[in-house]
């Protein structure tokens, strides 16, 4: 197994010697396996948080873009000589500014304190620089091991994956909604609970892929549905019951916005009461953990879902 960025000098060193072809010392080397991920993430088929491993969602990402591509969805060798030739940086750097900061604070463990709250913001630096450039905060830790990622401070630098849809939170408008839009509307998605991905689709051709979290199987509403609306920065109604056992109860909190909200900073309702595709809190555990019943996704990736679906879209949960 290839060394694990020892310093970041090495690792800045190998940016510019891609290799030309994709064998198995690539499906070993963090820098390149990294390359391949900002490519599929890229072209809106994403592998989850970047994290320079070849894991299991890496290759049903790949797979989808073969696809995509009328190419076998094992080879991984043309999309890496392309991801070469678009992405000749693999890693770029990020200051720490004074609005960076202005989107950190103290949120409780407690739902009822955060339900007093005006905002879920981020707890540290290093969750809302992951978040921003879609790595596993892991990942950075390995990028940049000279540096205290949980002690950041205004004007430090910090080595991220170059990703070209950077999630920046602070632009994201508040309670926007979305309308039906043809095409769009016409477009539909397929929610796989057993690979865990939600695939889109214009018809037959398909669009972009993503990592998903789903609830436990009795509580999983398979079957097709349709999404009656799209809202961004949304509360969430914390209710325990409907988490437990999908029924609402008379006892809940209503949560505020912002990244560390249950539902994330996307949420996109289908015609189930209290269902519907959403961001998440934890974009660690996407595929890896239950939700209720609902279908989670990274917000970096909920926030992506209205330009290829709207409202009228037909939604298939199986």
């Amino acid at each position: 197994m290839a060394q694990r960025f020892p310093t970041l000098l090495v690792c800045l060193s190998l940016l510019s010697t891609p290799s030309q072809s994709f064998c198995q010392a690539e499906l070993e080397d963090p820098i390149e396996i990294a390359r391949l991920q900002i490519f599929l993430d890229n072209h809106h088929f994403s592998p989850g948080s970047i994290d320079g491993r070849f894991g299991s969602f890496t290759q049903r990402a790949l797979s989808f873009y073969n696809t995509q591509q009328q190419r076998d969805k094992t080879d991984w060798n043309v999309a890496w000589q392309t991801a070469v030739e678009e992405i000749p940086h693999v890693f770029t750097t990020h200051r720490i500014s004074p609005k960076d900061v202005s989107q950190v604070g103290s949120v409780p463990r407690s739902v009822a304190a955060q339900a007093k709250l005006r905002a879920l913001p981020y707890r540290s630096l290093l969750e809302y620089v992951a978040e921003r450039y879609h790595a596993n905060e892991r990942f950075l830790q390995e990028l940049n091991s000279g540096l205290n990622l949980y002690a950041l401070k205004v004007g430090q630098l910090v080595v991220v994956p170059n990703v070209r849809d950077v999630f920046r939170v602070e632009e994201l408008p508040e309670f926007q909604r979305y309308e039906a839009d043809p095409p769009k509307s016409e477009c539909h998605v397929l929610i796989d609970t057993t690979e865990r991905m939600a695939s889109i689709y214009r018809s037959t051709q398909i669009l972009a892929a993503y990592p998903i979290t789903h609830g436990p199987s009795h509580l999983v509403p398979r079957g097709r549905w349709e999404i009656l609306n799209m809202i961004t920065t949304p509360t969430f109604r914390w209710d325990k019951r409907m988490l437990k056992e999908g029924r609402r109860s008379k006892e809940y909190h209503v949560l505020p916005p912002g990244p560390n909200n249950p539902v994330g900073i996307f949420w996109a309702g289908i015609n189930k009461r209290g269902i519907g595709l959403h961001g998440t809190d934890s974009p660690r555990t996407i595929g890896r953990s239950l939700s209720a019943g609902c279908i989670r996704f990274a917000n970096w990736d909920a926030i992506r879902l209205p330009n290829f679906i709207r409202p009228g879209s037909e939604v298939i949960i199986r």
